[in-house]
């Protein structure tokens, strides 16, 4: 009996500190560290980020949508903003001439990665 209420009392706090490590960013979502694809070739490459799990305003009917990963595909240059103050990117190229690079920016200091290979992304975390 005892045993059980230790177990159902660690499983209780365990998913309440879950629920607390997510930040609600609301509807400015998009507030965090900068991000930068550079491809002057104008190679076409896809971007994931993944970041602390974040909770974002949708709609008035979905007003909590959990997130931690960013996917987004392009061509040439693109530049955006991350929802948190960390992030780890991996930018692969996935077609067309010359490399790509990558670039989050945290407290005026850019962390970068380039790669010419399509096999070897390229990969930079912040936190």
């Amino acid at each position: 009996m005892r045993r059980s209420f230790v177990l159902a009392a660690f499983l209780a706090l365990g998913l309440g500190m879950g629920a607390e490590a997510q930040t609600h960013v609301g509807k400015d979502a998009y507030q965090g560290l900068h991000w930068s694809v550079a491809a002057p070739q104008g190679a076409s490459w896809t971007l994931v980020c993944r970041f602390r799990p974040v909770t974002v305003w949708v709609s008035p009917y979905e007003r909590d949508r959990w997130m931690n990963i960013m996917t987004q595909d392009g061509r040439g240059s693109r530049h955006g903003r991350l929802p948190g103050d960390n992030g780890r990117c991996s930018l692969t190229k996935t077609g067309g001439e010359g490399s790509v690079g990558i670039a989050l920016v945290k407290n005026g200091m850019a962390t970068s990665a380039g790669t010419r290979d399509q096999a070897n992304p390229a990969k930079v975390t912040v936190f």
